[in-house]
């Protein structure tokens, strides 16, 4: 458990780090004014064109991952119990929504012909924390399980 454990808080220093990093390298989009997009400066652009989706962005890319994270953390200290496992799952199946958004948006922009996108590390970062995150969610789980036994 302890190198779950430390898993997960380390996921709670690299999710803010991923959010910053560039997701992917996009030249000669409208609705993008530099040429590196990540997850906090595409909220930001969208935010100024359509605020209904950037908040649900937000909500899939940041807050839920985040409170999964979180709510992980206090079930594997104890904090709060294993009934709050189904609530982790149910998070964290809305947590991987955000990687599939950002590869829509690549797939849209090369087939509409605006610009060209080329992923950066940052989307491997965060596509590493999103699949980092359901391996500790899923292993706790099965201790958890294994341990009632």
């Amino acid at each position: 458990m302890l190198v779950l454990r430390l898993a997960n808080l380390a996921l709670l220093a690299l999710y803010p780090v991923a959010w910053v990093s560039p997701l992917a390298t996009a030249g000669l989009l409208p609705w993008f004014e530099g040429s590196q997009v990540s997850i906090l400066g595409g909220l930001g652009d969208l935010w100024q064109v359509d605020a209904g989706l950037a908040v649900l962005v937000a909500l899939f890319a940041v807050v839920i991952p985040y409170c999964k994270t979180l709510t992980l953390v206090a079930v594997q200290f104890g904090w709060l119990g294993r009934k709050a496992m189904p609530a982790v799952e149910a998070l964290g199946k809305l947590s991987m929504v955000e990687v599939f958004l950002v590869a829509v948006y690549i797939v849209v922009v090369k087939g509409v012909g605006l610009g060209h996108v080329t992923p950066a590390w940052g989307l491997w970062l965060f596509t590493a924390c999103v699949l980092g995150q359901m391996w500790v969610a899923h292993a706790t789980a099965r201790l958890m399980a294994a341990s009632r036994s």
